[in-house]
């Protein structure tokens, strides 16, 4: 029986969520948990984290999460499908993301994840559709 990968593995092999800032806390197929703290350098111009930066912590977390899921056979996946609701501005902190899947097919892969502040606050939700990748299939 193989291990897990590590958190820190796991991130390393995300450039783009390591340079971000993102940190991965857990990572299991159940639930993956990442974070990312509030800074001037991921703002709006009224200092508020930016969409983007939120959406790629939650692309990021549940990236992840639908990778310890995946299909027997299957190289990886790829986002297909992404959608954000935001609740609330956040202004400082950190934000935690926690990502759960919600359909787990051999074509398809489905995952939800949280976004909170540091007051347990939701502040935004991300349901991702990622496709399954075979070796040999682009």
């Amino acid at each position: 029986m193989s291990s897990l990968p590590k958190p820190a593995e796991l991130l390393a092999a995300m450039p783009f969520a390591a340079g971000l800032g993102i940190e991965l806390l857990a990572a299991t197929a159940e639930r993956t948990v990442g974070s990312l703290a509030w800074s001037p350098r991921v703002c709006t111009a009224g200092g508020a984290l930016h969409g983007g930066a939120l959406m790629a912590l939650a692309d990021s977390v549940g990236a992840v999460c639908a990778h310890l899921n995946l299909p027997e056979g299957a190289s990886g996946t790829s986002t297909v499908e992404s959608k954000t609701n935001f609740l609330r501005a956040v202004t400082g902190g950190h934000v935690r993301a926690t990502a759960r899947p919600l359909h787990l097919g051999g074509t398809l892969l489905v995952v939800q994840t949280d976004l909170r502040d540091d007051r347990d606050r939701l502040v935004g939700q991300t349901t991702q559709t990622q496709i399954v990748l075979r070796r040999g299939t682009g």
